[in-house]
């Protein structure tokens, strides 16, 4: 009995010292260095202002901004489109297709995001697999210009982050009651006022995790518009990256990373917020 307790005390203790050190201690240093000004030679001076987060409010990086939420949200609402209807399927096939399925969405976990941002190049470009195949087929007489635009980020973070919207959907659409379902149809309730009714409320725990799985990667990712958007697309990732990096500004960096940090925890209150009216069966 003692060593198991004391097991216990060690695992816990074991996990508490890594989320601080590696967790809480790193973001209580961005969060400083966000106060602090911009060094001469050195990376940060300790002098407490708040002028990095004043310069968030400068027109040129609230449009860095709005750019990245809109690419974000754009992403995560073409992921759920794609996602829902595919996640609402896999819950409802028989199980001997289940394995197989769940490995398709798994598929893509095994390689490199990276490698398949470069993949995407391959498809994309002026003479890539689509435009080959449009030429080929005589739709088109010229390239399309599919790559180093907003479009091609687009693409790539649909297609990095789908997995994401997938998984999470999945799980809360297998746990729903299809009772309810029934007794809505009975009810009178057609195929359009039961799914905005009753399923999407039911379902919507997985669908805040999985826009929430989407959306901040989204905003941090930055070799996606580096290798498919090129210079003409920069984004939250990019301009954190540049910062840190290339300007050498910590502090404003920092600042950036503290937005969106509030962004995720904004984020993770919704999603804990709609667990509870769901257990609760508030949403039904």
């Amino acid at each position: 009995m003692r060593h198991d307790l004391w097991f216990q005390k060690v695992s816990v203790g074991t996990i508490w010292l890594w989320l601080a050190v590696f967790a809480l201690v790193p973001n209580a240093m961005v969060l400083v260095a966000s106060l602090l000004q911009r060094g001469d030679t050195e990376f940060v001076r300790f002098a407490f202002t708040l002028e990095s987060y004043r310069r968030l409010l400068d027109p040129l990086y609230l449009r860095v901004l709005w750019n990245s939420f809109y690419l974000a949200a754009l992403s995560t609402l073409m992921c759920l489109a794609l996602g829902y209807p595919f996640a609402f399927l896999l819950a409802r096939v028989p199980a001997r297709h289940i394995r197989l399925l769940l490995l398709l969405v798994i598929i893509p976990f095994w390689t490199s995001s990276l490698i398949r941002t470069y993949a995407m190049i391959i498809i994309l470009k002026t003479r890539g697999v689509i435009n080959n195949v449009l030429l080929w087929s005589g739709l088109i007489q010229q390239p399309l210009e599919l790559l180093h635009n907003d479009l091609a980020v687009f693409i790539g973070l649909v297609y990095t982050l789908l997995p994401f919207m997938v998984l999470p959907l999945y799980a809360s659409i297998e746990k729903l009651d299809l009772r309810l379902v029934e007794a809505a149809r009975d009810l009178g309730a057609g195929h359009v006022r039961t799914f905005a009714r009753v399923i999407i409320p039911l379902t919507l725990p997985g669908i805040i995790a999985g826009s929430m799985l989407v959306f901040l990667p989204a905003l941090g990712m930055f070799y996606i518009p580096d290798l498919l958007g090129g210079a003409r697309t920069l984004l939250v990732g990019n301009l954190i990256r540049n910062q840190f990096l290339a300007a050498r500004d910590w502090p404003f960096g920092a600042a950036v990373s503290v937005v969106l940090t509030a962004v995720m925890a904004v984020l993770l209150m919704a999603y804990y917020h709609s667990r509870r009216l769901a257990e609760r069966g508030d949403l039904a």
